[in-house]
């Protein structure tokens, strides 16, 4: 596609983000130096292959998916924030917090006020996490803590109370099975049928150990839980373009949005909903950008929102909220308890 075709698309789809109306040859004019008749043969051109549609015989051209596609990954201009719209976010964000999830939280909040359309977030998903340290540590007379560390950088411990004390023999037989068993496996691969497994591989230490490899299984479960948020449905809900079964069917669907979330784990990801049967609010968009921890990334925070959203503006909102998140929680020195 040549320069005045792509500089074409990319006022078409400025210009109906803008005014929300179709865009006729005449608009095009202010961004383009060529007559209105060049340029109408051009827009012709741009709906032979599917970038443009006509809604109307009458009317001007608007984008379709695949028009906004090529905008967003290679013709639009981020609006960088002025320092006003970053002093502005900063003093929404929380300038204390109890934990990185009442973090992410109030930011899922404050994204979906400042845009006007639904904010989700969801922390990293437990397929991208394995065990890096587990550790049992004596703590009391017949008391343990046990610790586990995974590779996403969450760190859990819980207390154990046994019936009797453990030997230095055990201790030691216990930190060698779960280094030989358990580091470096997957946290949702820890199954009811692997525990069994592993009571049964205890051997003459199944009776005095297995109450400790019960509650290892049970910290992986409360681990590989998906924790997610949702902000804004109402700012979605009261536009006239939707359908409210479809946006409270997709909103209610946990499992589904933290999927679609695990989409960035490489970066800022952009998804339009034509492209994929599974996002069922048409007509619309999904922006993720992940958020990190030390340099791992630990979740995702994303905004949903009509195709005709002001990516220029609202995807810089998003990107520097994730870095806001992942400054903040990159130099907080409490163990993050999950």
């Amino acid at each position: 596609m040549d320069s005045r075709k792509l500089k074409i698309l990319s006022a078409v789809v400025d210009e109906y983000i803008l005014k929300g109306e179709p865009v006729g040859s005449k608009a095009i004019m202010n961004y383009v130096s060529a007559s209105s008749a060049t340029i109408r043969n051009e827009m012709a051109e741009l709906e032979k292959q599917g970038y443009l549609e006509q809604p109307h015989t009458s009317a001007g051209r608007v984008p379709t998916y695949k028009g906004y596609r090529l905008y967003v990954d290679s013709l639009m201009e981020k609006n960088p924030l002025s320092a006003s719209e970053m002093s502005i976010i900063d003093e929404m964000f929380p300038t204390e917090f109890t934990s990185e999830d009442e973090l992410v939280d109030s930011a899922t909040t404050v994204l979906a006020e400042i845009t006007k359309c639904a904010a989700v977030a969801s922390n990293t998903s437990p397929r991208f996490s394995v065990i890096s340290k587990l550790e049992v540590i004596p703590t009391g007379k017949r008391m343990y803590v046990l610790l586990m560390i995974t590779s996403n950088g969450s760190i859990k411990n819980k207390v154990c109370r046994l019936e009797f004390d453990l030997t230095n023999e055990q201790l030691e037989f216990l930190g060698e099975f779960i280094a030989q068993n358990l580091e470096g496996m997957a946290v949702n691969d820890i199954s009811e049928e692997m525990l069994e497994h592993l009571e049964v591989a205890l051997g003459t230490y199944m009776v005095t150990l297995s109450p400790l490899i019960a509650e290892i299984y049970n910290m992986s479960q409360e681990m590989s839980g998906r924790k997610v948020k949702v902000a804004g449905e109402t700012n979605l809900i009261a536009r006239s373009e939707y359908s409210q079964n479809e946006i409270i069917s997709f909103l209610e669907n946990r499992t589904e949005i933290a999927r679609f979330l695990d989409e960035s784990f490489s970066g800022l990801h952009v998804m339009f909903s034509p492209e994929t049967d599974s996002f069922v609010i048409n007509n619309s968009s999904l922006i993720t950008s992940p958020y990190s921890k030390k340099g791992r990334q630990i979740g995702t925070l994303g905004l949903i929102g009509p195709m005709r959203i002001d990516y220029r503006r609202f995807i810089p909102y998003l990107e520097y909220m994730t870095g806001k998140i992942t400054e903040l929680i990159s130099g907080d020195d409490e163990e993050d308890i999950h």
